[in-house]
């Protein structure tokens, strides 16, 4: 049975790969600021700026069985060449608008079954980064608040975070746009590597998926085994 699920955020990077891993298979809505890459695929796109547009304009069906967040941000610069406007920036991109549009969507959310949130952390919110403090500071509320909501909702929805380290993703582009940089990104995980679209995707599509029902209120890394190992 095809779900109904909601992307925010959709036209790049982990968003575009969730795009093409759900879109034959479910009713999928993609509410970003850009249809970018997506006219070949089989989905109800709608214009959509998360900071500023309000969930209640969107043409929603009355159920939603899946919720997934995709917008963020990356600013790595020292806490003293950071200005508190910043701060309250990516705390409006990463959270607060998080935060409104789940609260928007509850009725739609209730009437699923059980639907599946879906969120997006960093693995710097677990293992201390330096120059991380702004974008550490605005996933660590996601997780907490993350951790609230499935409590207080299950068993009516389920919602869990998943917290990368580094994806190559368009987001990412300045850390790693040439050979060299890569290579150094690459040997600071353990695994070898950093984290390519797919590889955070296909959580997310297990976490929306049946076969992650009894999944609720968990911070998952997908790190490259960066927020627990110490292979040096």
């Amino acid at each position: 049975m095809k779900k109904n699920i909601l992307l925010i955020g959709g036209s790049k990077g982990i968003g575009l790969e969730i795009v093409k891993q759900l879109h034959e298979s479910h009713n999928l809505i993609v509410a970003s600021r850009s249809d970018e890459n997506l006219s070949e695929f089989n989905l109800n796109y709608q214009k959509f700026d998360a900071l500023n547009d309000d969930v209640s304009n969107l043409d929603l069906p009355d159920q939603l069985d899946g919720l997934v967040y995709c917008p963020g941000s990356i600013n790595l610069k020292p806490f003293k060449m950071m200005k508190p406007s910043v701060f309250e920036e990516d705390l409006q991109l990463n959270f607060m608008s998080l935060v409104k549009i789940t609260h928007g969507l509850l009725g739609k959310l209730k009437a699923s079954e059980q639907a599946s949130l879906v969120y997006f952390s960093t693995v710097a919110v677990q293992t201390g980064m330096p120059f991380h403090t702004s974008v550490a500071a605005a996933k660590g509320a996601i997780e907490g608040f993350a951790r609230s909501l499935a409590a207080e909702y299950a068993p009516s929805f389920r919602v869990n975070v998943i917290a990368p380290s580094l994806v190559n993703t368009p987001l990412a582009g300045k850390l790693l746009g040439n050979d060299k940089k890569k290579e150094k990104m690459d040997d600071r995980h353990p695994l070898k590597r950093v984290g390519e679209p797919k590889d955070i995707a296909s959580i997310a599509s297990f976490l929306l998926s049946e076969e992650s029902t009894w999944i609720t209120g968990q911070i998952l890394g997908v790190d490259g085994g960066m927020s627990s190992l110490n292979v040096s």
